[in-house]
């Protein structure tokens, strides 16, 4: 059994309303990343220097040494960006989600007042501002809670948003199992929350971004004016309130950081675009926090059986009927490689067809072999599977004349001497005069191309079946 961990699924094709407040078009939701005091340096008993988004091209460590430039630029976010960027958003009645490095908050005891003074949200962004990819799972639990611990120390209440942003394959489990959190940002997967089964229990997932970002004012390709960071926001921004006026409304996150944005060249286009989204009306600005109470309330958590994590012997149990009287064709795609985008009625029908596409030819027609004579003698005696019997019904087949009768069981015979299995068709598409074009129609086909039919017909009654079973 092979079990493939990534939701490539998501929401599906039609993601839920969130039922924003007021009956807003989009969520359009500002973070602050406050690292400046929290990153690498050998003053916080790190290794090496920082190298990681500042206006240094090609930056680089340097081990054992303090990096005076570097620190310089981190200052400057703290000293400068910060309270222009205060001035910005508590000018504009915006409030913000600052993701605040522990260390970083400990050292900047001003900003941290001027935060809780604008009821700016203060989530975690860890305990420092340094690469997690492989520091050992202790470690980093350790680092979550002490992160935690120092969080609330520093500004009175502990964190109810996390996210590390320089994470590992353990970030969301570990973050999770503190049991404590309201969200975790850690992903980038999607344009709305969504809830994630994680550490024994329901965690909200806000998903951030890296795109409509000011880290690429210290990335390549990225941005190199104020102008082209407001440029993309605008066309973000455009292209999700359209969607929300359709019916689709979704969330719009921008990231920023004090030592990037905060200079006043780049926040020339983010006051710009601030401006230009004041002129729409149902915009939301929300803090994260409040994003994830109010997806609580309106889309909580629901649990429900999975097949990617059935047994074997409890996914045969529930759609070993699907391909009529073939449980086999069920054990068969148990064995796939499933995952969460076979959690619905497509992701099943997928993993069954592949089975039954990779049967050999005389387990397909034993397949076909299984199926009853359509209005036939298995209908009249009552022994027809539940769905065939349904599906005869539904089509009027159980309610024919005798002549209608006769005439259906004569093509029966016909069809079975020249093709060697009985006719099949997916009834739910057609009325009664529709099947009875069709069975004339396919008697006389060639019986390769008719066995192919065949098959398709049995692939499309399942897909019906399902769409029943796994809504």
């Amino acid at each position: 059994m092979q079990r493939y961990p990534r939701d490539l699924r998501g929401h599906g094709p039609n993601a839920p309303d969130p039922h924003w407040p007021g009956g807003a078009r989009i969520a359009v939701q500002f973070v602050l990343n406050y690292e400046e005091g929290g990153e690498n340096c050998v003053l916080h008993g790190d290794p090496a220097s920082e190298a990681f988004l500042s206006d240094i091209p090609g930056a680089a460590p340097w081990p054992g040494q303090r990096h005076w430039n570097m620190e310089s630029i981190y200052d400057y976010g703290a000293r400068a960006g910060f309270w222009r960027l205060h001035r910005l958003f508590t000018g504009a009645s915006i409030p913000l989600t600052i993701y605040g490095v522990a260390s970083a908050l400990a050292r900047s005891p001003e900003q941290v007042a001027a935060m809780q003074a604008a009821d700016w949200e203060i989530a975690s962004h860890g305990l420092k501002w340094v690469e997690h990819k492989d520091m050992p799972e202790d470690e980093e639990r350790a680092a979550i809670s002490e992160a935690i611990r120092l969080h609330q120390e520093v500004t009175g209440a502990p964190p109810r948003g996390w996210y590390t942003g320089r994470c590992s394959t353990n970030t969301v489990r570990l973050a999770a199992e503190t049991g404590q959190l309201a969200y975790i940002s850690d992903t980038y997967d999607d344009d709305l929350p969504h809830w994630m089964q994680v550490a024994g229990r329901d965690q909200l997932i806000i998903p951030y971004t890296l795109e409509c970002n000011d880290m690429r004012f210290a990335t390549s390709p990225g941005w190199i004016t104020g102008e082209q960071f407001e440029s993309y926001l605008r066309d973000t921004f455009d292209t999700l309130y359209a969607e929300g006026v359709a019916g689709a409304p979704k969330m719009m996150t921008v990231g920023l950081h004090c030592r990037l944005i905060g200079r006043p060249g780049k926040l020339a286009g983010l006051r710009r675009f601030i401006e230009h989204i004041q002129g729409f009306d149902g915009v939301w600005c929300p803090r994260r926090i409040d994003i994830a109470e109010h997806w609580a309330k309106v889309h909580p958590p629901k649990r429900q059986e999975r097949p990617s994590e059935m047994d074997q012997a409890r996914f045969v149990a529930r759609f070993g009927g699907v391909f009529e009287h073939s449980p086999w064709v069920a054990g068969r795609a148990h064995a796939l490689e499933l995952g969460p985008a076979h959690d619905c009625a497509a992701g099943v029908h997928n993993a069954l067809c592949r089975a039954f596409r990779t049967a050999t030819r005389e387990e397909r027609l034993g397949v076909l072999r299984a199926h009853p004579d359509l209005a036939g003698k298995l209908a009249a005696a009552g022994r027809l599977s539940a769905e065939s019997a349904a599906e005869q019904a539904g089509a009027g087949l159980d309610r024919l004349s005798d002549a209608d009768r006769a005439a259906f069981e004569r093509l029966n015979a016909d069809y079975v001497a020249r093709h060697g299995f009985p006719f099949i068709i997916a009834v739910r598409d057609h009325d009664t005069a529709g099947i009875r074009a069709a069975m004339e129609r396919r008697l006389a086909q060639d019986s390769g191309a008719e066995f192919a039919e065949a098959c398709r017909q049995v692939e499309r009654i399942a897909a019906l079946r399902l769409r029943e079973m796994l809504t």
